[in-house]
């Protein structure tokens, strides 16, 4: 058995998304930079302004996202892209696990074939 592996002191904290933040970064992810209004206009759902402004403040503060000041238009942009954060969200994982390579083998075990594939044509080039 491995030994726990210590979550480097550099590797910054990655921010837990709620449901609200999620629906927020997946439209910042999909086309940015956008505006409160731009976000409201793309939800599912009526919502109030300042529900959104609030999210987008907390996710600026998760460091998630920045602004872009235009005139007196602020915009918002993600500070990295889905596949970034989702990488940081699994290194966060085996940072936490027990049995690091234990872990990395159960997730690479329920892999699809196309995506162990992938894997295996990136481990042979690298």
């Amino acid at each position: 058995m491995t030994p726990p592996q210590e979550a480097s002191e550099d590797a910054p904290k990655v921010a837990q998304l709620g449901e609200l933040e999620e629906l927020v970064m997946d439209l910042l992810w999909q086309h940015n930079p956008r505006s409160v209004r731009d976000i409201l206009d793309a939800l599912p759902r009526r919502l109030a302004y300042t529900t959104i402004a609030t999210v987008l403040q907390n996710l600026k503060r998760k460091d998630l996202v920045t602004t872009q000041r235009e005139g007196r238009l602020v915009s918002y942009l993600p500070l990295r892209t889905r596949e970034e954060y989702t990488a940081q969200l699994m290194r966060q994982a085996l940072d936490h696990s027990a049995d690091r390579a234990a872990s990395i083998l159960h997730f690479v075990q329920d892999m699809p074939q196309d995506e162990l594939a992938m894997l295996r044509d990136y481990l042979e080039q690298t």
